[in-house]
């Protein structure tokens, strides 16, 4: 038998090159292909469904005012956090699923709905009413179909061994990054099209610039299917890298050794489970007020946030890609649980960093005109200055921080130094929390089915990028950023607080047992 495992040093980001293991003889050059080939699939799979979700994101507001005029931005918040909340809802659902039938079900029945979820979405201006309700659920579908992310992480962690693991998870994260990152690229490739665009009459299919991303997400996703059915295998291999039994193969070889029985620790479960949340939680909240606090604070117009923020957030997303490539490097040198807590003290240190200090104030805008950098009840009027264009209003909008905000009289500016140093180190600390958690998680898992606890801690993460949006949103406008950095600065170190209760038990399961030197 030809062993063909490689060391996960040497494992490049979407590709592999074979070399020697102590257990080599365990797995045959057919196999190891056969399951790279399957996890660069979801890599893949991860990569689109990330785009499905940003390529439309900026054109959402402008699109559903144009289907449905009685849309406002309490709605629009509702649309926006459908997609979370159809994922927090199908993340268990799909984990339960791979579980006990082959991982290809759950993920090709996503995606179809994905793609049937996208066609809707360019279909929403065709009823003669409601429209808007329309594109909630076509919104809240998109997200339901993402739920299959916590099928792919669950099966990258069946099928890769401990020290494959985090490379691994590394890549889906990196790969989910990119999508992110390139969605609002793909959808700006598509203005030139127009709002007006063609129309298929046969079809009644409007090709514009609201609906070619969707329809491009379509296509996209039906390509993935097509891939899925072609190259995707089941593969399960045991914390060691030896072939495990699998209820998804047909036939059992003499090979494969049993799962192990032991019982999980649930405690670390829970315990990452309750960090992740605060690490998306946090990063939700950051993301949301970066538009408010850099209009209150240095009297931006709102066409200046769009464009100064968008590049904030693009290069937030590179740098990202940068860290999680590095992480690979560091965590072999010093462990996955130090990392993890070396990312939370960047994080707190970030959000220290920007709390007000020194004896210079804000310009206050004085006009009592509704400025829409104030985030006032809803989720939807914080985010709605993203996508109104300059063109709507031609009268020159006040700028500075409205006198509405009582805080704007007696809290400090954040300098623009602050805020950029911040923004790098916060740069840093979530995509690190985030990797780290994803892999510690599917470590203490170890080689059983982990598709319901990947569906929980999906749901969680789901579960905190709607409630962030909301405690942002209401401490800030009440209280303003000191308040609000402070307690954000609090729950950071109670999460590191925990972490430190529980960093003993947050080892891998066959570890855990003895069977593997940590």
């Amino acid at each position: 038998m030809a062993g063909l495992r490689i060391d996960s040093e040497q494992e490049p980001l979407l590709g592999d090159t074979p070399g020697n293991r102590e257990w080599d003889i365990l797995e045959t050059e057919e196999h190891y292909k056969s399951r790279w080939r399957s996890i660069r699939i979801l890599y893949l799979t991860m990569f689109l469904s990330s785009v499905g979700f940003s390529i439309v994101i900026m054109s959402i507001w402008p699109y559903l005012q144009k289907i449905d005029q009685t849309a406002d931005a309490s709605f629009l918040g509702w649309v926006i956090a459908s997609y979370s909340l159809g994922q927090m809802v199908a993340s268990p659902i799909f984990g339960f699923w791979s579980n006990y039938r082959p991982r290809k079900e759950p993920l090709i029945v996503s995606i179809f709905i994905s793609v049937a979820a996208n066609c809707l979405y360019a279909y929403v201006h065709i009823p003669a009413s409601h429209n808007k309700y329309y594109m909630l659920i076509a919104r809240g579908l998109v997200g339901f179909g993402a739920g299959n992310a916590a099928v792919i992480r669950s099966y990258t962690a069946g099928a890769t061994s401990l020290q494959e693991r985090t490379n691994s998870m590394a890549n889906i994260s990196t790969c989910q990054a990119l999508g992110f990152i390139l969605g609002p690229v793909f959808q700006t490739c598509f203005a030139f099209i127009g709002e007006k665009g063609v129309t298929w009459d046969v079809i009644k299919l409007q090709i514009n610039m609201y609906t070619t991303p969707a329809l491009l997400g379509a296509f996209l996703g039906i390509l993935n299917v097509i891939l899925i059915f072609a190259i995707l295998r089941e593969h399960r291999v045991d914390d060691s890298g030896r072939q495990c039994k699998n209820i998804n193969f047909d036939e059992a070889s003499t090979d494969e050794v049993q799962v192990p029985q032991e019982n999980i620790d649930q405690v670390a479960v829970v315990a990452i489970n309750v960090l992740f949340f605060v690490i998306l939680f946090i990063f939700a909240l950051f993301e949301t007020i970066i538009t408010p606090l850099t209009m209150d604070m240095y009297a931006w117009t709102q066409e200046q946030a769009v464009l100064y923020d968008g590049i904030i957030l693009a290069a937030l997303g590179i740098e990202a890609v940068v860290i999680l490539l590095g992480v690979k490097l560091l965590s072999r040198k010093i462990g996955e649980r130090a990392i993890l807590l070396g990312g939370l003290i960047v994080v707190w240190v970030g959000f220290f960093i920007l709390l007000p200090w020194g004896n210079q104030f804000p310009k206050i805008q004085w006009e009592d005109l509704h400025n829409n950098s104030i985030p006032n009840t809803t989720f939807g009027e914080i985010i709605i200055g993203l996508w109104k264009s300059p063109m709507e209003d031609h009268n020159e909008r006040p700028t500075g921080c409205p006198i509405e905000q009582a805080w704007c009289l007696y809290t400090p500016v954040i300098h623009l130094a602050q805020f950029l140093t911040s923004v790098v180190l916060i740069g840093i600390g979530y995509p690190v929390c985030n990797l780290m958690s994803y892999t510690l998680y599917s470590k203490i898992l170890g080689p059983k089915p982990q598709g319901v606890y990947m569906g929980w801690l999906t749901a969680s993460g789901s579960g905190a990028r709607i409630l962030g949006p909301v405690f942002i949103s209401q401490v800030y406008a009440h209280w303003g950023p000191r308040w609000a950095f402070c307690l954000v600065c609090g729950i950071v170190v109670l999460t590191i607080i925990l972490l430190g209760v529980v960093y003993k038990r947050l080892i891998a399961f066959s570890v855990r047992y003895g069977r593997i030197q940590e």
